[in-house]
């Protein structure tokens, strides 16, 4: 039987990203060589569909918004995954789409897709490929002491695959900034 801890889960993420972000190099919390203006890495992954889908898939009908998250149905996940959801007119109006990857299973994504009724592709990076190429991966994960987990991040890809804007953040309690997404996707959204 589990019991109920004290403090809510974010809390205690939020403790435990705090002292483990004290203990590692700086060197090692942004593991990144992409930057602004690079290409981005192409990839391959299964959608909640189970259909493969590649990121010209994407990018040849629309800019593309690729927010990489830690673990469908925690807290802030939730959270960030429905604040897209409920702001998904911003995004079409910005001819965007919206991709949200994690290295959980095509199968957990597609029951969270479900459940949270997003309107947007999952696409499952089990295999930690993708991650890995952004520069988005957790050695450790700050809580539960898990490895080969997402980081949260966020990344404006335009239709030539250009890296117009990248946010990696070290403390996945923490959610990209929405509202430079969208400025970016302005001006995307003008050449």
């Amino acid at each position: 039987m589990l019991k109920a801890t004290s403090a809510p889960y974010s809390e205690k993420l939020r403790r435990a990203t705090r002292r483990r972000i004290n203990g590692i190099e700086s060197s090692l919390l942004n593991n990144t060589n992409l930057k602004i203006g690079d290409h981005a890495p192409n990839f391959s992954l299964y959608n909640t569909a189970n259909e493969q889908v590649s990121l010209y898939d994407f990018t040849k009908r629309s800019n593309v918004v690729l927010l990489f998250f830690p673990l469908a149905f925690s807290d802030v996940c939730t959270d960030e995954l429905c604040f897209i959801r409920d702001n998904m007119d911003k995004y079409n109006q910005l001819n965007a789409r919206v991709i949200g990857i994690s290295v959980d299973s095509m199968f957990a994504l597609n029951k969270f897709k479900e459940e949270k009724q997003l309107q947007f592709d999952l696409l499952s990076d089990f295999n930690k490929d993708v991650a890995r190429n952004f520069g988005v991966l957790y050695d450790e994960f700050p809580l539960f002491n898990m490895k080969g987990v997402t980081k949260r991040a966020a990344f404006v890809l335009d239709q030539k695959e250009t890296i117009r804007y990248m946010e990696i953040l070290d403390d996945p309690g923490k959610m990209p900034d929405f509202e430079a997404i969208e400025q970016i996707l302005n001006t995307c959204s003008v050449e």
